[in-house]
Parts: C-alpha cells; sequence; structure tokens
C-alpha cells in the first residue's frame, strides 16, 4: 500500500480494525479532502481522524471509513479506480432521522448532485439522494407522520 502520510496515525491499522462493529463501510475516493469536506459539510460528519490516505468518519452512530485511491495501489480494483469509472452504482447508502431539506439545501451551497429532490416517498419518508464526489448515492431522510 503507498502511503503518503508522514507520521504515526492515532491507532494501528490492526487497532482500529478491532473497533469497528460488525457492519460499517468503506469508500475508496478519488479526492480524499474533497470527500472529508462533502461528509462534514453536507451529511454534518465528524472527523475522528484523517490522514493523507484515510479518514475515519462519523454520522450519528455510523463510523465508516475513507481510504485514498492510491491508498489502494495493490487492489484488484486499483485500474479501474484511476480509469475514473463510475463507483457505487447500485449501491444507496441510507441515513435516516436526518432532515433532508437541510441536506438538500446544504448539498446545493456545495455544488454536489442531487439525484433525487426532497419528496415524500410511499414507504413512509421524506428523503433526498445526494451524490458524495466520487458519485456514492446517499438517501438521507426522515420518517413521515401518519
Amino acid at each position: 500500500m503507498a502511503t503518503k502520510r508522514t507520521n504515526e496515525p492515532w491507532m494501528t491499522a490492526n487497532d482500529y480494525g478491532r473497533t469497528l462493529p460488525a457492519f460499517t463501510v468503506n469508500l475508496i475516493v478519488a479526492n480524499l479532502p474533497k470527500s472529508i469536506s462533502f461528509y462534514k459539510e453536507i451529511l454534518g460528519a465528524a472527523v475522528v481522524y484523517s490522514d493523507p490516505d484515510f479518514a475515519s468518519l462519523r454520522v450519528k452512530d455510523l463510523e465508516f471509513m475513507l481510504h485514498a485511491d492510491h491508498a489502494y495501489d495493490h487492489h484488484p480494483w486499483h485500474a479501474r479506480l484511476t480509469k475514473g469509472e463510475e463507483r457505487g452504482l447500485g449501491a444507496e447508502l441510507r441515513l435516516f432521522y436526518t432532515d433532508p431539506d437541510v441536506v438538500e439545501a446544504r448539498a446545493r451551497q456545495f455544488g454536489a448532485v442531487i439525484l433525487q429532490p426532497s419528496q415524500d416517498k410511499p414507504h413512509g419518508w421524506r428523503d433526498v439522494i445526494v451524490t458524495d464526489p466520487d458519485g456514492y448515492a446517499w438517501a438521507v431522510g426522515t420518517p413521515l407522520k401518519k
């Protein structure tokens, strides 16, 4: 793995991996600082840790990871990642109990792609679907009142 980090991380990868819950998300991103900004500004994520290779973020109870493309230089995906192919197509990451109208307004200010504006859906939620800089789709919403 190619690293650009020049100092020691806040904990070893082995220690960090052992802290993760049964299910988490790891997104591979082309521009780590731009992605971190998206998650902070639009989804209100807290940055637990970041360096030039990796970031650990938290939104509500979800702790998830971002890895820079260069950190995956020995991974089978690397050639496809560096070609600029669309990422995440077919996966929809859902974040509930978050105001979709606020997220949509932030996304517009940020210049993010809004796949679906905020709307009431027949499944009982009001949600918006926005994409991060790499095209990962986030459906963000709240339950409708009965």
